[in-house]
């Protein structure tokens, strides 16, 4: 799909990615290529912090001021971190694109790190933590990768009391001056606005400066487990696998098979679990991936007595893919794909994620081919990921 798409690496290292839209509205983001991935045992939960910390304040702009800038101009401020990224994002009317740069531009480079804030942060990330805890979705989703990898990809991305109690504000500027250079930074905007004046700020507002991002070996396995818990009814079910990250057509095949197993009411998980069985509620799948690791997950929230009959299920399933997944069902599944995909590029912010997450992995520009790589996957490659030799299994269960 054709697309009014611009990308440019400036003089002064920054990666500058644009797509024109019509409509008076403009998604925007700075981010940085550096995430949980990117941390030490020590240091876990580092990156997030810092994600947190440059919203507090800057020396021309108080953590108010910041959010008045955007939000009384319509606009809507957040921001996230990842595994391979740190984003900072805003939503406006295009007319106050200006607005948006100047106040992200601020935040990414001059932050204050203010003793007395990092003190009040560190205690709302705590209340963070207590909650991914608390949920039982968002606690099996974070176990799973200790049972898919090793310390220190496997501590999960806010971290831990013992790292977040260990990060001073000295570690924090360290790591912030070394990691926040234009070398490992994207600007994107989509949205109606010119390209030329958004690379002109960038140049303007942005010095040249080389950044350093550390990647420690990421260590495989496989491992099951099962955890009991009082004061919760259901049972809720992760069953992971790695997928080959040497080539992109692995990390198509595996978004195909996920799309197949997991992805949907038509999906055959969902079928065989919810429609068929009666056995769940929720039944679905995902894919994470970049250049360093892959994986693939299903989810099922059942009752504590079916557990071992959903695995069961969802074994025998993947077997059934390996075995008789023919050409007919595997159009069918691309057709939904690259559906999804024109439909996820309608509003400007999720595409401005989209083309950001493309970016990290390698170039924004390729996610333009996704049709193009979706249809040349093979009917042999989805078979050949669904005879995992391996996997990982996670449940919490009531007590």
């Amino acid at each position: 799909m054709k697309k009014d798409f611009h990308r440019k690496v400036l003089d002064n290292g920054m990666t500058v990615i644009f797509e024109k839209r019509d409509i008076p509205v403009v998604s925007v983001a700075f981010a940085v290529r550096n995430g949980g991935v990117n941390e030490s045992v020590e240091e876990k939960g580092i990156s997030h912090f810092i994600e947190h910390m440059l919203y507090k304040g800057t020396p021309t702009r108080d953590a108010k001021k910041i959010a008045e800038e955007i939000e009384k101009n319509g606009g809507v401020l957040n921001g996230f971190t990842g595994e391979t990224v740190t984003a900072f994002w805003c939503k406006m009317p295009s007319k106050h694109l200006n607005i948006a740069l100047e106040v992200l531009g601020d935040m990414v480079q001059n932050p204050l790190f203010d003793e007395k804030e990092l003190e009040k942060e560190r205690k709302v990330i705590f209340e963070e933590i207590k909650m991914n805890h608390d949920v039982p979705m968002r606690h099996v989703f974070h176990e799973i990768e200790k049972t898919l990898y090793e310390e220190p990809f496997s501590i999960g991305i806010l971290g831990t009391y013992e790292t977040m109690n260990f990060l001073d504000r000295k570690k924090m500027v360290e790591k912030f001056e070394k990691v926040y250079k234009p070398n490992n930074m994207i600007l994107i905007v989509v949205g109606d606005s010119n390209f030329e004046e958004i690379v002109k700020f960038a140049e303007k507002n942005f010095k040249k400066g080389k950044g350093e991002v550390y990647l420690p070996k990421i260590k495989l396995k496989n491992e099951s487990k099962i955890e009991k818990r009082k004061g919760i009814d259901q049972a809720n079910l992760v069953f992971a696998f790695h997928v080959p990250v040497s080539t992109d057509k692995k990390n198509y095949a595996a978004q195909v098979l996920n799309t197949l197993m997991g992805v949907g009411l038509s999906s055959r998980l969902h079928y065989e679990i919810r429609e068929k069985r009666n056995l769940a509620y929720a039944v679905t799948g995902d894919v994470d991936s970049s250049k360093d690791y892959a994986y693939s997950i299903v989810y099922v929230g059942t009752s504590k007595e079916n557990v071992d009959e959903v695995k069961k299920l969802i074994l025998e399933e993947f077997e059934k893919v390996a075995n008789s997944l023919d050409e007919k069902e595997l159009a069918e599944v691309k057709e939904q794909m690259i559906g999804n995909y024109q439909i996820s590029m309608e509003d400007s912010q999720t595409q401005m994620i989209n083309l950001l997450i493309s970016e990290i992995h390698d170039n924004a520009k390729d996610f333009y081919e996704f049709e193009k790589n979706i249809s040349e996957v093979k009917l042999e490659d989805v078979k050949d990921l669904a005879r995992m030799k391996n996997y990982s299994f996670f449940a919490l269960v009531p007590e």
